[in-house]
Parts: C-alpha cells; sequence; structure tokens
C-alpha cells in the first residue's frame, strides 16, 4: 500500500490512462532518488498486482502498464567467506563448549542458523556420523556428515549439557530461560559476541559460505555440495566457483604442466 500511495502521488495521469511512457518515467523517478534495483522492483511488483486486481477483481477493461521486461537487475555480491587465518582467530576465542559445538557444526556441515537451533538430541547420529537436518530451507530434508573435529567438539558439549526432558539439541546455559531451547536470534549474538572479540566482520552464514568453498577447493563437484548445502538450485552453489580462486589458480597450472608436456610444442613457441 505504501508502494502504491507514493506511485499514485507522483502520477499526473489518472490510473486508467496510465501506460508504459508512465511507468517507465516512474523508473527514472526512483532511480532519481538513488533506490537500489531491488526497492525499485519491489515498486513494479506491488504496481502490476495492482493493475491485475483491477482487470481480475473489479473488471477494470484496461492493459496492465507493467510490463514483466521492466524489471531492473539485481547485483548479486559474492558470497563472503572466511580465510584460514581468520578461522583460527575466530575459533581461538571460542571457550564455550556449547558454542564451539554450534559453530563447528556451520562450519564443518554447512547448517543454517535456524536449522542448528532446530536440531534436536534423535536428529545425531554420532556412530554413523551424520546429521538428518529436517525442515531446511523450503521445507526439505536432508543429511550432512559430520568431520572429526566437529564430533570431537559435539561430545564435548554433550557430556556437560544438562540431562533434562528438552528434546532441543542446544540449551540456553544461564539466566531465567536456562534449559529451554536456544533461539535463533541467541546464537546469532553469540557470532557478533566473538566476531567483535576476534575483530572480525563475520556472521554465522559465512561459516556456511566458508565450508562451501573449502569443498570447491578440494575439488568436490556442485552437485555434491549442492546436496549438503540444500541448495534448491544449482544455479546458487555456482556461484560458489566465482571465489573459489585456489582451485582456478591450480587447475590453471595443471592445464598449462599438461600443454607444455606436449611434444608438438616447445617452450619457445609457447611463449610466442
Amino acid at each position: 500500500m505504501n508502494n502504491l500511495k507514493h506511485f499514485i502521488e507522483w502520477l499526473s495521469v489518472t490510473i486508467e490512462t496510465a501506460g508504459n511512457k508512465q511507468i517507465l518515467h516512474f523508473i527514472d523517478y526512483l532511480r532519481a532518488k538513488r533506490l537500489k534495483p531491488k526497492t525499485i522492483n519491489c515498486y513494479l511488483q506491488s504496481i502490476r498486482g495492482f493493475y491485475d486486481y483491477l482487470y481480475d477483481e473489479e473488471g477494470v477493461r484496461m492493459l496492465n502498464p507493467v510490463k514483466r521486461g521492466y524489471a531492473l537487475r539485481e547485483s548479486e555480491p559474492l558470497p563472503k567467506y572466511l580465510k584460514d587465518h581468520e578461522i583460527e582467530r575466530l575459533f581461538d576465542g571460542i571457550t564455550n563448549l556449547r558454542d564451539l559445538a554450534i559453530f563447528k557444526l556451520m562450519l564443518r556441515c554447512g547448517l543454517r542458523v535456524e536449522e542448528v537451533a532446530n536440531l534436536a538430541r534423535d536428529d545425531v547420529y554420532l556412530r554413523r556420523r551424520f546429521i538428518h537436518v529436517k525442515n531446511g530451507k523450503g521445507s526439505k530434508d536432508r543429511v550432512v556428515f559430520i568431520s572429526n573435529d566437529a564430533i570431537i567438539d559435539l561430545v564435548a558439549y554433550l557430556e556437560k549439557r544438562s540431562s533434562g526432558k528438552a528434546e532441543k539439541l542446544f540449551l540456553v546455559e544461564k539466566g531465567t530461560c536456562r534449559g529451554k531451547p536456544i533461539s535463533i536470534r541467541g546464537i546469532q549474538k553469540r557470532m557478533e559476541y566473538y566476531a567483535k572479540k576476534a575483530r572480525l566482520k563475520t556472521s554465522c552464514h559465512h561459516l556456511r559460505h566458508t565450508m562451501a568453498t573449502q569443498l570447491l577447493n578440494a575439488d568436490m563437484d556442485l552437485v555434491s555440495i549442492q546436496d549438503l548445502l540444500g541448495h534448491t538450485r544449482i544455479k546458487t552453489t555456482e556461484r560458489y566457483t566465482k571465489v573459489s580462486n585456489v582451485k582456478v589458480m591450480r587447475d590453471y597450472f595443471k592445464a598449462i604442466e599438461s600443454v607444455m608436456q606436449r611434444p608438438a610444442v616447445t617452450k619457445q613457441s609457447f611463449r610466442a
């Protein structure tokens, strides 16, 4: 409603007579205000939906002035990840066993913060070394595997964890909510604390990005990484290839060595 209000106040003609020309001018108006493409597209979606309503529900027979091709291309920033020395610096400052287990699962298993918060004790199979993630993003279930260091930290936490009837794996340890499941915001606040302590600009989701980048650098195929991360589209996983410079560099030098070893190509001719 707020988007429609701004559009109607700006519009110099009646709603019924507005056409493609007015929409294009409105886009220029929004861009002049330095609004981001995502915000402008939100305006266009609201206006398009309003005209669809007039046509379908109110019987106003007119063409929708907002064409599908009017949407602006939105930027896709590269996924942010932590370098090896940054990972070491971050985890050196985490002494709490619960927090160490939480963030190690994010780093090694690629779990989202809400997936960690929703983990139940029965979802973890230590002997079989995997976690059953239930109702992940898009209501999807998947299986992720636990690394050796993540198992060590998880077992250390479970030995210390208070024995109660709570089904959730990670619990609040202090205050009036002690013994209750830790919330998503509670986990995020712990990361904010440790990031500030380590003087790093990072978040829980950066640990998930870091796992994807490390797996790519280890030559794991995209489809397997997609399954582990629970991505719906392979295109989402492909974005991580843009930050996997180590793998690109390694493949480049392998290709160069292969070319140099061919008998028909000498070093002098290759340079030429």
